[in-house]
C-alpha cells in the first residue's frame, strides 16, 4: 500500500513538474517575441483558466484581436475579480471600436478603484469616441488623481485650446511641461496656443524647439515660415517654406507663397519660378495670382511676359481695374512708340473713368505728352 501512495506521489509530482515546465516554456517563448509557438504552448496548458490572459496577449502582439477579445472574455468569466484582467480587455475593446462594452467595463473597474487614474483617462477616450461631452470631466478625474498625468494633461490643455480659452490651456501645458520638460504634444499645443493668439514670436521658440526634439511635418514648417513672415525674416521663412515643399511638393498655396516671399527679398527670378508652379498646377487660377506673376515680370523688365500674364488675369476676373491698370501699365513700358503709350491711357480712362487709377493714369499721361512735346521741339 505505501509503494502505491508513493507511485502516486511520484507520477502527482512529475505531472505538475512537467506543467510547471510547460508553462515556463511558453511564458519564455512569449518573452522572446515568438508569439504563435507560446499560443500553441499555452493552449497544451491543463488550467487553461489560468492562461486565457497570456492567449489573448499572445494574440494581441500578432494583430489577432478577435481571438485576443474571445480569451480575454473567458478569462474575465473565469477570474471575474481580477482587475487587471478586465483593465486589459477594456483596453482592447475601446482600441477595436466596442465602445460601449469598454464603457460598462471601465465603470465597472472606477466601482471597484476610484483612486485609479487611468480608469478616467481610459473612460475619456471611450466617452470621447462617442461624442460624450463629460469626456473632458473623466480627463479632470485623472488629473485631479495624478497632476502628472501627461495623457490627461494633454487632452485638457488641448480641450481648452479648442475653447480659445489660451490662458487656462498653457496653465496645463505648463503644469505638464514641469515633470517632462520634452513633451513634444504639449509642446505643440504651447505653440498653437500662442500662434492662435497672434504672438508669432513667441510660437515660433517652441515651432523651434518641436524640430529642436526631432520633430518635422509639414504643418510645423508651415507654422514656423508662417511665424517668422509676420516678423518680416524673410530668408528664415523662405528656408521653412522650401521645406514644406519635400512633404508636398505640388502644394499650390505653399508654392505661391513661396513665391510672395522671394518677392519681399525682392529675388524676383525664384518668385516667378515658385508662383508661375503655383499657377500651372491650380485647375482655376485665380487673378490675383496672375497679377502678382505679372508684378514679378515688370520688376524684371519682362514686359512681354508681364502682359500675357496680366492678360490671363484680366480674363479671369474682367472687373479687377487693378489687374486691368497693371496691364496698361506694362504696355506703356514695352511699346516703343509714344503715341501708342498714350492710347493705352487713354483706353483705360475712357473705359474705366471713375476707377480710383484715374489720378495715376492722368499723371502718366501728362508726363507722355509733356515728353512727346519734348521730342517734337
Amino acid at each position: 500500500m505505501n509503494r502505491l501512495f508513493l507511485l502516486l506521489f511520484l507520477l502527482i509530482t512529475f505531472k505538475t513538474q512537467a506543467q510547471s515546465s510547460a508553462l515556463k516554456l511558453a511564458d519564455s517563448l512569449f518573452a522572446y517575441g515568438n508569439y504563435t509557438k507560446a499560443i500553441k504552448a499555452y493552449k497544451a496548458y491543463n488550467s487553461p483558466k489560468d492562461v486565457y490572459d497570456k492567449i489573448a496577449k499572445a494574440y494581441m502582439a500578432i494583430g489577432n484581436y478577435d481571438e485576443a477579445i474571445q480569451n480575454y472574455e473567458a478569462a474575465l468569466n473565469a477570474n471575474p475579480t481580477d482587475l487587471l484582467v478586465k483593465y486589459e480587455y477594456a483596453k482592447l475593446l475601446s482600441r477595436n471600436k466596442k465602445f460601449n462594452d469598454a464603457n460598462v467595463l471601465f465603470n465597472e473597474l472606477i466601482s471597484a478603484d476610484n483612486q485609479n487614474p487611468n480608469y478616467y483617462y481610459e473612460l475619456g477616450l471611450v466617452l470621447e469616441q462617442q461624442n460624450d461631452t463629460t469626456a473632458i470631466n473623466s480627463y479632470k478625474h485623472a488629473y485631479d488623481l495624478d497632476d502628472t498625468h501627461q495623457k490627461a494633461i494633454y487632452k485638457i490643455a488641448k480641450y481648452y485650446l479648442v475653447k480659445r480659452q489660451h490662458d487656462v490651456s498653457l496653465q496645463f501645458v505648463d503644469k505638464g511641461l514641469q515633470s517632462y520638460a520634452n513633451n513634444v504634444e504639449l509642446i505643440s499645443l504651447k505653440a498653437l496656443n500662442y500662434y492662435w493668439e497672434q504672438d508669432y514670436r513667441t510660437a515660433a521658440i517652441w515651432f523651434e524647439k518641436l524640430i529642436t526634439l526631432g520633430e518635422s511635418s509639414q504643418f510645423i514648417h508651415e507654422k514656423l515660415g508662417f511665424c517668422y513672415a509676420q516678423h518680416y525674416e524673410y530668408e528664415k521663412a523662405i528656408e521653412q517654406g522650401i521645406i514644406t515643399l519635400k512633404f508636398d511638393p505640388k502644394n499650390t498655396t505653399n508654392l505661391y507663397i513661396l513665391g510672395q516671399l522671394y518677392q519681399h527679398i525682392q529675388d524676383y527670378p525664384n518668385a516667378e519660378k515658385y508662383i508661375l508652379a503655383a499657377l500651372e498646377i491650380q485647375n482655376q487660377p485665380l487673378d490675383a495670382e496672375y497679377i502678382n506673376l505679372g508684378t514679378t515680370y515688370n520688376r524684371q523688365k519682362k514686359y512681354k511676359e508681364a502682359i500675357e500674364a496680366l492678360q490671363i488675369a484680366v480674363k479671369e476676373n474682367p472687373s479687377n481695374e487693378t489687374a486691368q491698370f497693371f496691364l496698361v501699365n506694362s504696355k506703356a513700358a514695352y511699346y516703343e512708340n509714344i503715341d501708342s503709350k498714350i492710347k493705352v491711357y487713354e483706353t483705360f480712362k475712357q473705359k474705366f473713368p471713375e476707377s480710383p487709377y484715374i489720378f495715376f493714369a492722368d499723371q502718366r499721361l501728362k508726363e507722355l505728352n509733356d515728353e512727346k512735346f519734348l521730342k517734337h521741339d
